[in-house]
């Protein structure tokens, strides 16, 4: 398989991705990639025939074979890749149909746009891109059961037991190289764990940065509702109340000359001339 092509098919995918998305990306080239071409596939390229069992019953070996090897890992591993990898061209094609979109749009409507950046992932390319994380993650993990369920774990044996017919009895078949096989299969089981993280961890990043946006909009429009509201209620007040505000503030005589009345001199001249006072009365008996 040219592998070279998918890189240069995925590597638009770059610009399009968040820093975890990158780092992902980086990850499955350069540690899962690069590894199976350049060294996986050298490694398990003899196991068939360097599959060995003390008899020599014709058909037993391949019996045999089968019953340790169900299905070859560097074969499953490249259908792994190929699963994993298939999501993120998701994304590009969302934003190829957008940008065909937005031409459409621009040529006829004068040269206005459909999309400010069709890159930008909003509304359903927002969608997209997550749905090709949980992809990404669920093909990686469905694959590393699927190596757990029929190798019963990531061990390499150095000896298997073996009694399926037509072999005569329990016969032992040795498997070439298991100590390199094992340590390719924890290699490439790790870098897979790894690379679920950081699905895991840009799902998060994802949609947290979208909740805290979601809520940044929300407050801001709550702030402005609640200017509004304060304008409205400031001019909507009672006239009445208007009225007495202004009038006080108009003819603040009518508040002095009330004080002045009340002085103690004012009162004794206007008992004085007070003819129904007690003092006016004495005076004129």
């Amino acid at each position: 398989m040219n592998w070279s092509a998918l890189e240069s098919l995925l590597s638009g995918v770059n610009k399009y991705s968040t820093a975890f998305g990158r780092v992902w990306l980086s990850m499955v080239f350069v540690f899962r990639v690069l590894v199976f071409v350049v060294a996986a596939q050298r490694v398990w390229g003899d196991e068939s025939k360097d599959f060995v069992c003390n008899t020599a019953q014709p058909g037993c070996t391949n019996v045999c074979y089968d019953a340790v090897f169900p299905i070859s890992h560097i074969r499953l591993w490249a259908l792994q890749l190929i699963f994993v990898t298939c999501p993120s061209l998701l994304v590009t094609c969302h934003v190829k149909y957008r940008e065909k979109k937005d031409l459409e749009y621009s040529a006829s409507h004068k040269g206005a746009h459909r999309y400010a950046n069709p890159g930008k992932k909003r509304g359903g390319l927002w969608w997209t891109y997550l749905v090709s994380l949980i992809f990404k993650a669920t093909f990686d993990a469905g694959f590393l059961y699927i190596l757990h369920y029929i190798y019963d774990g990531f061990d390499m044996p150095r000896v298997s037991k073996c009694s399926l017919e037509p072999c005569p009895n329990t016969v032992d078949c040795y498997i070439s190289r298991p100590t390199e096989k094992k340590i390719f299969t924890l290699f490439m089981v790790v870098s897979s764990a790894v690379c679920i993280l950081m699905c895991i961890s840009e799902m998060v990043y994802f949609i947290s940065k979208r909740i805290l946006k979601h809520n940044r909009k929300k407050r801001m429009m709550l702030r402005r509702d609640f200017a509004n509201t304060h304008e409205l209620t400031q001019l909507s007040a009672p006239r009445s109340e208007m009225r007495s505000r202004t009038s006080f503030r108009m003819d603040p005589t009518v508040s002095i000359h009330n004080l002045n009345n009340l002085t103690p001199e004012n009162e004794d001249k206007k008992t004085k001339n007070d003819p129904t006072s007690e003092n006016g009365n004495i005076g004129l008996i």
